[in-house]
């Protein structure tokens, strides 16, 4: 083929930039049925909440080493990720990127798009050959951007990224909650996931840092206003997952009362992202309001991973108690 563009894709910007893209080419393949919260809860991203130190926008999609953090994800609604990426500096890119371009048209030929960093992450919903380029939705427009081959994964920061699917299988669903929430409590307590850097933390040290930066004064105020609005976004979608899911378990049924109250909370939090995001600090009457309700949320959500805990330990844990074939044994 010469030319592709999968009308079915339709990226919405709504959740964490890789949930949109990776929602969008799922429905439009029939691999994936359910509400964005779902996908968004089954694959634990929405449990994933980084914080730059001086509230940086860019935080929000810092949560972690991409392939690291997404094969699981992936993996545990059942799909099996071809992921590449890297520095754009190293001399080798230009071969990667050739290969990349290549493996994204054979996505785009079987009817399933790509996820690509423009940034943030976005569809690659289609390519022409005799153009040379890709068509790329971002989620905020309904109009497609262009990429070039020849630009293919260069853009403002120093990392590309594309993930495609090789294929998909069906994954019993309590089998999936079950690891959704082992992959919740393994965010919850990882403090830092993009060593040697300390400035950004994840889990629940990212509380800390949102509050600490917000009483320091010297932070970012639309940073610090597009990280609250997803806050609130990703802990709304936690909330409503698991009151789809919560019939599997009491524990559960707990969690999703915790979350409850924290979503209880939101619509001060979201009345101080108004402010910031006109570019204005917020005063100081607000942050001390605001510093308070994520003190209490960040209790309610320690308590709701508390309960996650108890729920894991009733059951095996094959993926993380079975040693891999080669483990960390010495080679004999």
């Amino acid at each position: 083929m010469t030319s592709v563009l999968l009308h079915d894709i339709h990226m919405k910007r709504e959740s964490k930039s890789y949930i949109d893209s990776q929602h969008a080419i799922l429905t439009a393949a029939g691999w994936f049925r359910g509400p964005k919260h779902m996908l968004s809860g089954l694959s634990g991203m929405a449990f994933k909440m980084s914080v730059h130190e001086q509230l940086l926008s860019f935080s929000v999609s810092a949560y972690g080493q991409w392939v690291s953090e997404h094969k699981p994800a992936a993996n545990n609604v059942g799909l099996l990720p071809e992921i590449d990426g890297g520095r754009t500096r190293h001399p080798s890119f230009r071969w990667y990127q050739e290969q990349a371009v290549l493996m994204v048209k054979r996505s785009l030929d079987r009817g399933l798009g790509a996820i690509y960093w423009l940034p943030e992450f976005a569809v690659i919903s289609g390519y022409d050959d005799d153009d040379r380029v890709f068509y790329v939705q971002d989620g905020w427009s309904g109009e497609h951007q262009i990429v070039l081959y020849d630009n293919f994964g260069l853009n403002v920061t120093p990392f590309w990224y594309v993930e495609t699917y090789a294929d998909w299988i069906e994954i019993a669903l309590e089998e999936q909650v079950l690891e959704s929430v082992r992959l919740a409590i393994g965010d919850w307590y990882t403090p830092y996931k993009t060593l040697p850097d300390t400035a950004i933390a994840s889990g629940k040290l990212a509380y800390a840092f949102l509050r600490s930066g917000l009483l320091g004064g010297a932070y970012d105020a639309w940073g610090a206003g597009y990280i609250l609005d997803a806050y609130a976004f990703s802990r709304t979608e936690i909330r409503d997952y698991l009151r789809d899911v919560e019939a599997c378990w009491p524990e559960l049924r707990e969690a999703s009362e915790d979350y409850d109250e924290i979503v209880s909370g939101l619509p001060y939090i979201q009345s101080c992202v108004q402010t910031l995001q006109g570019g204005c600090r917020l005063e100081p009457e607000q942050i001390g309001e605001l510093v308070d309700r994520l003190a209490t949320a960040e209790r309610l959500e320690d308590q709701a991973i508390s309960r996650f805990e108890r729920l894991s330990a009733r059951y095996p844990d094959r993926a993380r108690s079975t040693v891999p074939r080669w483990g960390t044994h010495s080679p004999r």
